[in-house]
């Protein structure tokens, strides 16, 4: 008699992913994948890396700069991609703001968050990108919940939850109208526990951000953000230098670090059983208001 060998639940969350990336360069004319140099996303490249090698990936890595990322992140960006020779294109929300098409937040943490979707959707009409392919997980954010793996735009990049399509047994429909795009998410019932885990299992290298570090920091509503020059400080913020690390990587001006001696992925992994906040409890712009997500979301966000 022989045992059966069975799945691990990475290995199940792998298959799952790598299925998924198939999926969509069979379904799809010009997809992409959106790469940022955070965690998540460098996930979804060492799996696209197994979906796909010996051959080149059937989609373009897609950044949009906002202009306040971490230098971290856009070292480790540029860096991955040329080790891999895979090609990057990157746009840039500063362009966007010259060109009249957006408009800048005032004020000592303001955002580009928001206005990253005029880049994004122009660049979606310069390539003519049918699909995009990103991390988002569903625990990150309730409106995340509610959204399927193969999430159908309108001509105009918007989301509408009630209009979300059946995806049982695992079967994707990508079929759209032309004009319409589907935002692809491999990774959706992954936790970041999960991702951490893989992360370890697989030896997958990070920007250092992701480690603990000491770093300038002042305080906001009981949260550590970073000095940079993006903010304008006054002479009530006290700066201050701490141990930290963060959860989750987006704007300078709007995610806030974490007071942690984690330099090690075990370490890390230890934190986020315990932790009490989900990762995007660090992030600013997602407590503008109770439904901040979805509304950026309904707008073209990704």
């Amino acid at each position: 008699m022989t045992t059966k060998s069975r799945l691990s639940h990475l290995q199940q969350l792998e298959a799952e992913s790598i299925y998924i990336l198939r999926e969509v360069a069979a379904q799809f004319e010009r997809p992409a994948l959106l790469f940022s140099g955070g965690k998540d996303s460098i996930t979804l490249v060492h799996l696209a890396l197994k979906a796909f090698r010996p051959g080149k990936f059937p989609f373009p890595l897609v950044h949009i700069d906002t202009g306040h990322n971490f230098q971290e992140a856009l070292d480790f960006r540029d860096e991955l991609a040329a080790k891999i020779g895979e090609k990057l294109i990157v746009r840039y929300v500063q362009d966007s703001i010259d060109q009249g098409k957006a408009v800048e937040e005032k004020g000592k943490f303001p955002s580009r968050n928001g206005i990253q979707t005029v880049t994004l959707l122009d660049t979606i009409a310069e390539f003519k990108f049918d699909a995009c392919i990103g991390g988002a997980r569903r625990d990150e954010e309730k409106a995340r919940a509610k959204e399927r793996v193969f999430s159908v735009r309108d001509e105009f990049g918007s989301w509408d939850p009630k209009l979300q399509r059946p995806e049982l047994w695992n079967i994707y429909n990508g079929k759209i109208h032309v004009g319409e795009n589907v935002r692809v998410f491999p990774i959706s019932n992954w936790t970041e526990l999960d991702v951490w885990e893989y992360i370890r299992s697989e030896n997958i290298a990070l920007p250092s951000l992701y480690f603990s570090h000491k770093r300038e920091i002042v305080w906001r509503d009981d949260l550590v953000f970073p000095v940079s020059k993006f903010i304008t400080l006054d002479n009530t913020d006290k700066v201050e230098e701490r141990t930290v690390r963060f959860r989750t990587v987006g704007d300078m001006t709007c995610t806030a670090a974490v007071e942690s001696e984690a330099n090690h992925i075990d370490d890390i992994i230890r934190e986020i059983q315990i932790s009490r906040t989900t990762e995007r409890g660090s992030r600013l712009d997602d407590k503008r208001s109770e439904a901040a997500m979805e509304d950026r979301k309904r707008g073209g966000y990704f």
